[in-house]
């Protein structure tokens, strides 16, 4: 019997490359059907494809290999250690007192969405800038306040990201390469400026951590001249549960642990001291900017590599999302849409209570955390939604649009997998997979804070204009 009989007289198998529904309506009719999620590179755009036909030249992808590997060496052997903690006059780039940084790409105070205008306000008041809320809604919207991307800054900044003159930083340095890298102290409550929550208990908060915690903190790392070693606390950190972005447990336990034998010798008194052990052991998250410094340090050390597509930012101010690619000259931002975040909400709210997606934590996903080392903290799946099947599927199916595996922080759960490192944006637009991304929600108005923790992606528009742009400049 013909191959083509055989054919004709078994039972058909249907793979669906279309809608969705071929496939409900078939399996309805009891026809086995499988559904393939695909769809053609750059979702079949004409000048995506253009941009494609230019760029994927044997030549062309020799040279972009290359860089590539180049960029995620350079993320991947970067020796990162916190060296020190100060005011962000004192130590950050382009700091002045009418300087107010905030997370994602360029924006101006008529654009913010409610959580950054919240956050804005509760800032210039905790200055002085402004005498009250309303004064500082007056002086926002003045022309006076200098309003600039943490990331342009050589900062990264949790939710809104706002950083002021005389708030308190993490000073991280890149050992390997010597640049350094800023981020704020964490404020760990939910009811904090950086989800746009600005009364006076915000404000108070604030005062204490400029008086009290930060003084302390700077002083302790005074004493300790050799630095925390970052990279080896978070390796430490994954194998312990944490993927240190939404879940921090095992990341605060080790850097408070490191932290506590410097604390303790400082010239301040035992009540101070055990203020600030109570503040961190009141949530987990005092580590989570850390590790955003962290992951800053180690990525701009792979910026204006020639020919690389690697991603070496990704950023949201609650209106746009933005991206830097590694080899596109002079490190312009590409952006579109914040999207909603999907996920679990406190009790009492509702999706559409939401803000859009806001912050520069999804540094943690650009360097191979966070949403990408989701497998190794299971138990985070109980904040942001899902299985812990899908929390493995994540961490795999990030594979499919990294250049690498970094050998040094891996994930015990996929039998000690290296996290997949340096996002490829030209096999994020070939493939039409989107970097995963787990974040908190903020409130879609100023004032009441996070109401949730959920999934996301970025807007595939950002990726699209970045690779036009890459294959313009070949």
């Amino acid at each position: 019997m013909s191959k083509i009989v055989e054919l004709f007289q078994e039972k058909p198998v249907i793979i669906d490359l279309g809608i969705e529904s071929f496939q409900e309506e078939l399996t309805e009719q009891h026809v086995q059907a499988t559904y393939l999620n695909w769809a053609p590179p750059g979702r079949g755009k004409a000048s995506i494809l253009a941009a494609l036909e230019k760029i994927e030249t044997p030549e062309n992808l020799e040279k972009i290999k290359q860089a590539n590997e180049e960029a995620v060496h350079r993320i991947i052997s970067s020796q990162i250690s916190l060296i020190g903690y100060d005011q962000a006059i004192n130590v950050v780039p382009g700091m002045t007192k009418n300087t107010i940084l905030h997370a994602g790409p360029p924006i101006t105070w008529d654009r913010m969405n409610g959580p950054m205008r919240g956050a804005v306000k509760g800032a210039l008041v905790f200055e002085g800038l402004a005498k009250d809320l309303d004064d500082a809604e007056n002086v926002a919207a003045s022309g006076e306040i200098n309003f600039s991307p943490c990331h342009e800054h050589q900062s990264v900044g949790s939710m809104a990201g706002v950083t002021s003159a005389s708030m308190f930083v993490h000073i991280v340095e890149n050992k390997t390469y010597g640049n350094l890298a800023f981020t704020n102290l964490s404020e760990q409550m939910s009811k904090i400026l950086r989800m746009g929550a600005n009364d006076e208990s915000v404000i108070e908060r604030l005062i204490w951590m400029r008086d009290v915690f930060g003084p302390i903190l700077r002083d302790a790392m005074k004493l300790c001249t050799e630095g925390i070693d970052l990279k080896h606390m978070l390796a430490q950190a994954l194998h312990m549960g944490d993927e240190c972005h939404n879940r921090n447990n095992a990341g605060t336990t080790l850097l408070i642990q490191a932290l506590t034998p410097y604390i303790i010798q400082t010239d301040h008194s035992i009540e101070e001291m055990k203020e600030v052990f109570d503040f961190v052991a009141s949530s987990d998250y005092f580590s989570g900017p850390t590790w955003m410094a962290m992951c800053k340090a180690a990525l701009d050390s792979a910026v204006g590599i020639p020919y690389s597509t690697v991603v070496t930012t990704m950023a949201r101010n609650g209106t746009e999302f933005g991206i830097h690619i590694s080899g596109i000259e002079g490190n312009p931002w590409f952006v579109g849409p914040s999207q909603k975040v999907v996920g679990p909400m406190f009790a009492g709210y509702k999706p559409e209570d939401a803000g859009l997606d806001i912050g520069d934590s999804a540094i943690t996903e650009t360097y191979g955390i966070g949403g990408f080392a989701m497998a190794a903290a299971p138990a985070i799946v109980a904040l942001v939604g899902g299985t812990i099947e899908d929390a493995l599927r994540f961490s795999t199916e990030m594979q499919e649009i990294t250049t690498a595996e970094n050998p040094n922080i891996t994930i015990p759960t996929l039998d000690f997998m290296g996290i997949p490192s340096g996002i490829d944006s030209l096999k994020v637009i070939q493939t039409n997979t989107l970097p995963i991304i787990n974040t908190a929600i903020a409130h879609k108005e100023a004032g009441i804070g996070m109401i949730g923790a959920g999934i996301t992606h970025p807007p595939m528009e950002a990726f699209e204009k970045a690779i036009i742009a890459f294959s313009e400049q070949l």
